[in-house]
């Protein structure tokens, strides 16, 4: 009886993780959902990207009942859970005055992003920490393998970008590619073909011309390359050349970029421009300085400037004081606090150094551009990092009572 029990876990474990990647996939290639199929109706394509999410979780949750190798009460006692949980019961208190045009609209959003982390919560329930985060980060870095395909194959905006500011922004595509970069580079760990994934996805995010991002992608990568002891100084030569090349080879269309950059492009939509925008939206934002405006109020507050629509406050910290007031900053804080502290407590360096990267190029692009709903990390990747963490560090999983053993490979 208990060889059966053994078995059927062990069975859960091997189709979860298939489900972990197919979630990966999911979370990255999702953006991608409006461009391709409802550009004449928006509202129908939101209203499908809602149902599917929401669709998504009932599966990982039918699929996560029974037994499985972790408890809940486990999975959930990483650092960063409680922090991110506050914050979304905060988000969801903050709808009772939230300057939200539609109520059960904003309702519906808010369910999509707290689906995410709970999607996060029961994957990781249902079979080794490890096995489930390193499949869902492969899902993730293939879906954002799909969304380069489509950049690819997209024709270039008025300013030499590609995609579509409406519907497929090249500064969201950037961060897809980007934050895919940092996943291939953690699975290559164990499989240097996913290498070829990183090059392919960091030429990409070059391709975007997502200034932000890729400055922040840069600080990041540094950071992680001379922090991480495996990283020769051969090898380092190596990716520094390679960039290089790739700088040069798409030199001439920067210089392009950088023309109609600095001549023709909407002024709204520059440094400059940008400057106004975080200095009406504070200045709307002292109106509420404690509890802000609410969850999903942004766009019904703020006005175009011209022709520019903004969706956020393209400013991390600027957003979530308008949003949530003084109480948005110290939930800011709280989750990336926990996230810095427990990454100080790590013991594997290598490790270390590619969440050190990861948390700067996070907070660098979080100066220029973020999310309309959560923080510029998903929580369910805060959730992934922080119970993956956790797994890492043998004296911490003692006292979370786990039941799988620690592994240091990818499995």
């Amino acid at each position: 009886m208990s060889s059966l029990a053994i078995t059927n876990v062990q069975t859960r474990s091997e189709s979860g993780s298939l489900m972990a990647a197919t979630v990966g996939f999911y979370f990255a290639s999702r953006y991608s959902t409006e461009y391709l199929f409802f550009q004449s109706n928006p509202r129908a394509g939101a209203a499908f990207s809602v149902g599917l999410n929401l669709l998504l979780l009932a599966i990982v949750l039918f699929h996560s009942l029974g037994p499985a190798p972790n408890t809940l009460r486990s999975t959930v006692s990483v650092p960063c859970f409680r922090p991110v949980i506050v914050f979304l019961l905060f988000a969801l208190c903050s709808l009772i005055w939230s300057a939200t045009i539609s109520l059960p609209v904003a309702f519906a959003y808010w369910c999509c992003v707290a689906a995410d982390l709970a999607i996060v919560v029961l994957l990781l329930r249902t079979g080794p920490v490890d096995v489930m985060s390193y499949s869902l980060m492969k899902g993730y870095v293939w879906g954002a393998g799909f969304i380069a395909v489509i950049i690819w194959a997209s024709p270039t905006m008025q300013d030499l970008r590609p995609g579509n500011d409406d519907f497929f922004s090249p500064n969201a595509i950037a961060f897809i590619c980007a934050f895919g970069v940092f996943l291939a580079q953690l699975l290559a760990r164990s499989n240097r073909s996913w290498n070829v994934a990183a090059i392919f996805l960091a030429i990409t995010l070059l391709r975007t011309l997502s200034k932000t991002t890729i400055i922040a992608f840069t600080a990041g990568e540094a950071l992680l390359l001379f922090r991480d002891s495996a990283i020769t100084r051969r090898k380092l030569l190596a990716i520094v050349f390679g960039a290089g090349v790739v700088v040069a080879a798409f030199w001439r269309l920067i210089q392009a970029y950088f023309d109609v950059y600095t001549t023709t492009g909407n002024q709204a939509e520059t440094l400059t421009g940008r400057v106004g925008i975080w200095d009406y939206v504070f200045e709307r934002a002292l109106e509420k300085p404690w509890i802000g405006h609410g969850f999903h109020s942004f766009r019904n507050v703020i006005p175009n400037f011209g022709p520019f629509e903004p969706w956020h406050a393209h400013n991390e910290l600027l957003q979530l004081f308008y949003a949530y007031g003084a109480v948005g900053i110290l939930l800011f804080f709280m989750v990336y606090g926990s996230f810095y502290r427990q990454i100080r407590r790590l013991r594997l360096p290598n490790y270390k150094a590619f969440f050190y990267g990861v948390l700067l190029f996070i907070v660098i692009r979080g100066l220029g551009d973020t999310d309309r709903f959560e923080l510029t990390l998903p929580f369910g990747f805060v959730f992934l990092f922080s119970s993956l963490m956790m797994h890492l560090n043998p004296h911490q999983l003692e006292s979370l009572e786990l039941s799988t053993p620690i592994k240091d490979g990818h499995s």
